[in-house]
């Protein structure tokens, strides 16, 4: 299984998906029938796509999943590229820390991270933080539909790829309970050996997820579920060969 997309909604598709490609470095990026893709190569057979999704609402306040970009001893620098390509300074209430909270040109939040020996070998994004009413359930499905592992890290329980590149998936306590669609969400698919994607989806169940019954979850190739503190993934089809 391979934790394939990390997916965010934007009133401008086009415009946050060249912010995102200059940002990170993004290949293959350009349009697509659904808004704008690019692929975030992190190594060999391993990379994560940012899918960006035209909507016509604007951003929730409180995101509940969002890029920790990695800044190390450059954060300063980071943060003004970041600035010229379009992103601006957002104020959540953070105070004193030693992060910086930016906005991309959409308004949907990311952090510049500080350096912390936990982010070697990432990549440009550091970590994907994502709120949980219990992480160590939510970490239990979401390490069962990748194969990500447990590792150490600031979060009550982080999850990584077994290659120890890459992003960290950080499941943070809630500070309130979800309401409303997520902006940003993961999506998983299969690999050719894998169990199907009905098989993930049946799995992802018997571990609390439940399936979005809302009308715009509905007539996709892919599979909506919630997991275990209501917060949206798809379940992809299959690949093939």
């Amino acid at each position: 299984m391979r934790l394939e997309n990390l997916v965010m909604q934007a009133r401008d598709a086009e415009r946050v998906g060249a912010f995102w490609t200059q940002a990170l470095g993004l290949v293959d990026a350009g349009p697509t029938d659904f808004g704008f893709e690019g692929r975030l190569v992190l190594g060999d057979d391993l990379f994560l796509d940012l899918s960006v999704e035209q909507v016509d609402r604007a951003p929730t306040p409180s995101p509940r999943l969002h890029p920790d970009l990695a800044g190390g001893a450059r954060q300063q620098e980071v943060v003004d590229r970041l600035l010229g390509l379009g992103a601006r300074h957002l104020d959540v209430g953070q105070r004193d820390v030693p992060w910086v909270v930016l906005a991309d040109p959409d308004g949907n939040p990311f952090c510049v991270m500080e350096d912390r020996e936990a982010f070697r070998d990432t990549g440009p994004i550091a970590a994907l933080p994502l709120d949980s009413a219990d992480p160590e359930r939510d970490a239990a499905l979401y390490a069962a539909l990748t194969g990500w592992v447990q590792v150490v890290g600031s979060a009550p329980v982080t999850l990584r790829h077994p290659s120890l590149r890459g992003p960290l998936l950080e499941l943070c306590r809630e500070l309130s309970p979800k309401q409303g669609q997520n902006r940003l969400h993961l999506d998983v698919r299969p690999e050719a050996d894998d169990p199907s994607r009905d098989e993930l989806v049946d799995l992802a169940l018997t571990f609390g997820a439940t399936r979005a019954d809302d009308d715009w979850a509905q007539g996709h190739p892919w599979v909506v579920l919630r997991d275990t503190s209501g917060n949206e993934l798809c379940i992809l089809d299959q690949l093939d060969g």
